[in-house]
């Protein structure tokens, strides 16, 4: 009973989110039509609405770059099936050719799948209706004022606010990632390799949520460049603009502390208490600069807890680490690097300040190296 209410409110939530793209593409088609049929007076624009649909559904974050492709598919389409038909008529091995040169050319000129879909869709359109119509280029005329009329729609009529669809996006990434080094922390406290091979799943698992994050930032760039309704958002949309890459390299770097940690279990190290506690820091961070974009603020907290974790980890060659749990203090150290040119530090300050934190900044290289640990392995990285 429990599982159906989730799956109904995870539905529920999932239509909420997807209304406003509804609207927009209802809203589209309806125009295109009305454009295309009472204003210009074509008698049945068909691919009026369908391109203002697919300008709005299929292309979020490419829009205008797929309206080109849509409106150079069909011209191709309608080029290769007006000429093929004019020299050798029409017929079933026609329209497999017409289609195999449409699928071609379009290939040639180096066009996406809806380059590629639009020219073989509309070059069998022109084989098979022609006859019946009389005038194939119209549905070139159709795609250019759809496409017209979606892009208007996503611009100027209902621009999705970008600041939401990227907030949603980083929501479910930026908890991942926290819970994720959360976990590696308790695992790493416990010695329990089983909490760490958990985690590294869900880290592995999180790509997904990072993928549609990146997607989002993409769209929301676009549609703040294109919707004049939405450039006041662009400050606070910055923050997550300018951050996502970094976070991306975060979660990589935590992957490969997770393996390493299960590594330095399994081969029975010593693990320094500062190091559980360490990268449960990071995983506050993480979680601080995913309350503190959402708020549009600058991520002052969370720089403060990526620095204390980087410190955090200086200290456990104090207390002496094998090999693994060397690679372990680098990687929390780059990925507190990641996080504070996350919060918008600079790319030379970052690694400056996790230095300065460890207790390294200004010391020469042939200084830092201290006498080996008591398990007789590894040094502090240079």
């Amino acid at each position: 009973m429990a599982r159906g209410r989730s799956g109904l409110w995870e539905g529920l939530r999932r239509t909420r989110y997807g209304l406003a793209l509804a609207v927009q593409a209802g809203v589209a088609a309806g125009l295109a039509w009305f454009v295309a049929h009472d204003l210009i007076g074509r008698p049945s624009p068909f691919f009026a609405p369908i391109a203002a649909v697919i300008t709005l559904a299929s292309s979020v974050g490419q829009r205008v770059r797929r309206t080109a492709e849509l409106v150079l598919g069909v011209a191709i389409g309608i080029g290769i099936g007006d000429a093929f038909i004019l020299l050798v008529g029409s017929g079933p091995w026609q329209i497999g050719l017409i289609v195999l040169l449409a699928v071609l050319v379009a290939t040639a000129v180096g066009g996406g799948t809806p380059l590629v879909v639009q020219s073989a869709s509309s070059a069998v359109l022109v084989a098979t209706l022609t006859s019946s119509t009389g005038l194939p280029w119209t549905r070139f005329f159709d795609a250019l004022v759809g496409g017209g009329v979606g892009l208007a729609v996503m611009t100027l009529l209902l621009p999705l606010n970008p600041l939401n669809v990227v907030r949603r996006a980083a929501d479910p990434a930026l908890r991942a990632l926290a819970d994720g080094l959360h976990q590696v922390g308790a695992g790493l406290a416990e010695r329990e390799r089983s909490t760490i091979e958990d985690a590294l799943a869900h880290l592995r698992a999180a790509e997904a949520t990072f993928a549609a994050f990146s997607a989002a930032v993409t769209a929301a760039r676009e549609n703040v460049a294109f919707a004049p309704a939405r450039w006041r958002n662009r400050g606070a949309l910055a923050l997550y603009v300018d951050g996502a890459s970094h976070i991306t390299y975060a979660l990589r770097n935590c992957r490969v502390m997770s393996r390493r940690a299960d590594t330095a279990l399994g081969d029975d190290e010593t693990i320094p208490e500062v190091l559980p506690v360490s990268v449960g820091l990071l995983g506050d961070a993480v979680d601080l600069l995913r309350q503190e974009w959402a708020k549009g603020v600058e991520p002052v907290a969370a720089r403060e807890r990526a620095l204390r974790a980087a410190a955090e980890c200086g200290k456990a060659y104090e207390e002496g680490v094998g090999f693994s749990g060397g690679v372990i203090v680098a990687q929390i150290r780059t990925t507190a690097t990641d996080l504070l040119r996350a919060s918008g530090v600079d790319h030379a300050e970052a690694p400056r300040l996790v230095r300065r934190a460890v207790g390294w900044h200004g010391r020469p290289h042939s200084q830092r190296r201290k006498p080996a640990s008591r398990s007789g392995l590894g040094h502090p990285p240079t």
